[in-house]
């Protein structure tokens, strides 16, 4: 019983440990993969580096080709920001009178 209070402490800090920073950052990444795997042709989006874009063309080895300002460029489908490109396309917000 003394060797299970003990353990106790530790225990717990894995417990709390998983719950507030390994289960957030699975729930991200599936979110993320999601995304990646929903984008569609003609979609505009952001990648991780700040780049504005088009979607041209998807491909099924992971990556896809963006259009911008400077041109075409091949990008790995996990360089797009999720949060960044949703903002992005939202409807914009109606203003409050």
């Amino acid at each position: 019983m003394e060797q299970l209070q003990s353990f106790l402490p530790l225990i717990l800090l894995f417990g709390v440990i998983y719950l507030f920073m390994i289960r957030p950052q699975m729930k991200k990444q599936k979110q993320e993969k999601g995304f990646a795997s929903e984008l569609k042709k003609g979609d505009k989006v952001i990648t991780k580096n700040g780049m504005h874009a088009k979607v041209l063309e998807l491909n099924d080895d992971g990556t896809c080709v963006l259009e911008s300002g400077a041109g075409k460029m091949k990008f790995e489908r996990s360089a797009i920001s999720m949060e960044m490109s949703r903002k992005l396309n939202a409807p914009p917000a109606e203003k409050k009178k």
